[in-house]
C-alpha cells in the first residue's frame, strides 16, 4: 500500500502551504526500494529513477515528440518536418530513447523504399494529459516569462542581481 502525503510549497510569507486537495507526491514509503545489501530504505535509488524518467519526459525534444505524436502515427519524415528546429541526429537519438523507456512504438513496414512509423504506446499516451498540460501553460506564459526575463537581464546588466 503507498501512503501519500500533501506536497507542501513556499507561501508568499516563506511559510510552507499545502496545495490544493487531490494534488499528493507519494511518501517515503512508497518509494521503498531494496537496499542491495538489505539496509537502508533505497530512497536514494528511487529518487535517482525519478529523476531519470523526469529527465528522458521533461527534456524538450521529447515533449515535442510526444506531442506531435499525439495525433496519431507518423512517419520519421513527418516527426522531422513537424518539429521546428529539431535536427535528424537529435530525432533519431530522442525516439530510440523514448522507444526504449516504452513510450513509442516503432514499427517497419517490408516495403520499398523502407517505410518507418512511429507511434505513442499505451504508456505514452498516459503521459500526453500532463505533456500537454505543460505545453498549454508555456504557451500561456511566454510572454509574462520573457518580460520577467528582461527585466532581470536590465537589472543584472545595470549592476543589481
Amino acid at each position: 500500500m503507498t501512503r501519500s502525503r500533501a506536497l507542501h510549497v513556499p507561501g508568499p510569507d516563506g511559510l510552507h502551504v499545502p496545495l490544493p486537495d487531490g494534488l499528493h507526491v507519494p511518501g517515503p514509503d512508497g518509494l521503498h526500494v531494496p537496499h542491495p545489501d538489505g539496509g537502508g530504505c533505497g530512497a536514494d535509488h528511487a529518487t535517482s529513477e525519478v529523476r531519470r524518467v523526469l529527465d528522458r519526459v521533461g527534456d524538450k525534444w521529447s515533449v515535442l515528440i510526444l506531442g506531435t505524436l499525439s495525433s496519431g502515427p507518423l512517419r520519421f519524415t513527418e516527426l522531422l518536418h513537424g518539429i521546428s528546429g529539431i535536427s535528424q541526429r537529435m530525432l533519431t537519438l530522442n525516439l530510440r530513447q523514448l522507444e526504449r523507456d516504452g513510450l513509442v512504438s516503432r514499427t517497419v513496414h517490408a516495403v520499398v523504399p523502407p517505410r518507418v512509423d512511429y507511434e505513442l504506446t499505451e504508456l505514452g499516451r498516459t503521459l500526453l494529459p500532463p505533456v500537454l498540460a505543460l505545453v498549454r501553460w508555456a504557451m500561456e506564459n511566454t510572454d509574462e516569462i520573457q518580460g520577467h526575463r528582461e527585466g532581470f537581464d536590465a537589472k543584472s546588466a545595470g549592476g543589481q542581481a
